[in-house]
């Protein structure tokens, strides 16, 4: 019931006005609205393995049209009024584009040169909630929950994916987690190829055409501004809907120059690539990445610049299932809106990815639907309902005596038994 409100037309994706909408009897909303807050912050069923399932099942579907190549860590907020929500505080949010009251969600989403699928979400809890008994106890909070930074959360969930097999082999982030040595390291570490914004202020040292460090340690704004705006070359990476994306970009090869007790020469050469976008009067955008020297300026281009799908994910998650319409306080009601979410994406994904027809590598999604052009979801709701009933299966027990995926009191032959 939870699942078919989230796919259908209301307004509000809350336990409330799904209860509303899902009962005929208004007598009996009370009664089916405390079932689905049970439901959330309740009973006891594992988040983790439910978002795996959820997922292989998305990404088997992506795979019949391209290559999962990519993985996008990013973080989202979710806007709140009051003070007792779960995690909630004051912080900067991307969502709102300022400092105000919310909570911040870390997600993990994999991709394909289209489209990006989100496999996992863990909620920020700030020091002051991890910390204070009596707002683990009024949130539910589980013992085993401590304090970690929103780096050591996007990594447990890496290394979770990474442990479980999901395709993929480059992970993208933004300067937030990018400017962290740790996370690059522990990235590394795990095998995987990045490619992650940093902040104009981190320093390195640039290396000559046999690896060797020249000069001094500067950061990456002095250094991309003394080449000059004629070192700066454009590059086209994609089509947009109304012309060729394209802007001017630097390759550096650098080292890091990060106090970390181990000496330069010993870390590992990383491109710097530096954005300077027309009409400014320095670079703006700065990006390491341990991307092959085989690959194209080009290739390198268009796999970093596919983070911005993540905000596209975010808004058909949150506009389309009401991904920030929870409205309880605790910890485990918050994941398992997130799961449920997560799994009607990953029943719609295949319906919605049929949409678009195969294309090359690097070109636009063309889609058949000339009115709704970024609709990435069924338009029906009888659709939505069709493929989450066809997804459910495979968790529903099967009946004893005919072996469908439905309760034994629903079964013909099993109701024939009893009235025998």
């Amino acid at each position: 019931m939870y699942a078919f409100g989230i796919l259908g037309d209301g307004e509000r994706k809350s336990a409330e006005p799904i209860a509303s909408r899902a009962c005929a009897d208004p007598d009996q909303t009370n009664n089916v609205h405390s079932k689905l807050c049970y439901f959330l912050g309740r009973s006891e069923w594992d988040d983790r393995a439910v978002r795996l399932d959820a997922a292989r099942y998305a990404i088997e579907a992506a795979q019949t049209r391209e290559r999962i190549t990519t993985w996008a860590i990013d973080d989202t907020g979710f806007l709140k009024q009051g003070t007792h929500s779960v995690g909630v505080q004051r912080e900067y949010t991307g969502s709102a584009g300022k400092i105000t009251n919310c909570q911040v969600g870390v997600s993990l989403a994999v991709a394909t040169s289209s489209e990006q699928i989100p496999v996992d979400f863990d909620l920020y809890l700030p020091e002051m909630w991890a910390q204070d008994p009596s707002l683990r106890a009024e949130a539910k909070i589980p013992d085993s929950v401590t304090f970690k930074t929103k780096i050591e959360l996007a990594l447990e969930m890496i290394e979770r994916a990474s442990r479980a097999e999901i395709p993929g082999n480059i992970i993208l982030a933004d300067g937030g987690d990018g400017g962290s040595s740790d996370f690059r390291n522990a990235i590394r570490l795990l095998g995987f190829d990045f490619g992650v914004g940093i902040q104009s202020n981190v320093q390195v040292v640039r290396l000559d055409r046999l690896g060797r460090a020249r000069g001094e340690a500067i950061t990456v704004l002095d250094l991309t501004t003394a080449l000059g705006h004629k070192a700066f070359r454009k590059v086209t990476w994609r089509s947009g809907s109304k012309a060729k994306l394209s802007s001017r970009f630097c390759f550096i090869r650098v080292k890091t120059a990060h106090d970390d007790g181990s000496a330069v020469a010993d870390r590992e050469p990383l491109w710097l690539v530096a954005e300077w976008l027309d009409g400014e009067e320095k670079p703006t955008k700065f990006t390491l990445t341990t991307l092959p020297r085989r690959m194209s300026r080009k290739q390198i281009v268009r796999i970093f610049k596919d983070r911005w799908r993540t905000e596209r994910m975010y808004e058909d998650l949150k506009g389309e299932l009401g991904l920030d319409h929870f409205e309880g306080r605790s910890f485990t009601g918050w994941h398992h809106h997130i799961s449920v979410v997560l799994c009607c994406y990953a029943s719609l994904y295949p319906s919605a990815s049929a949409l678009c027809r195969p294309r090359p590598e690097g070109a636009v999604a063309t889609v058949r639907s000339p009115s709704r052009p970024e609709r990435h979801f069924a338009d029906s709701f009888i659709t939505a309902r069709l493929a989450f009933a066809l997804f459910l299966t495979r968790w529903l027990p099967r009946c004893p005596f005919c072996h469908q995926p439905h309760a034994p009191s629903r079964c013909s032959p099993h109701q024939s038994t009893r009235a025998s």
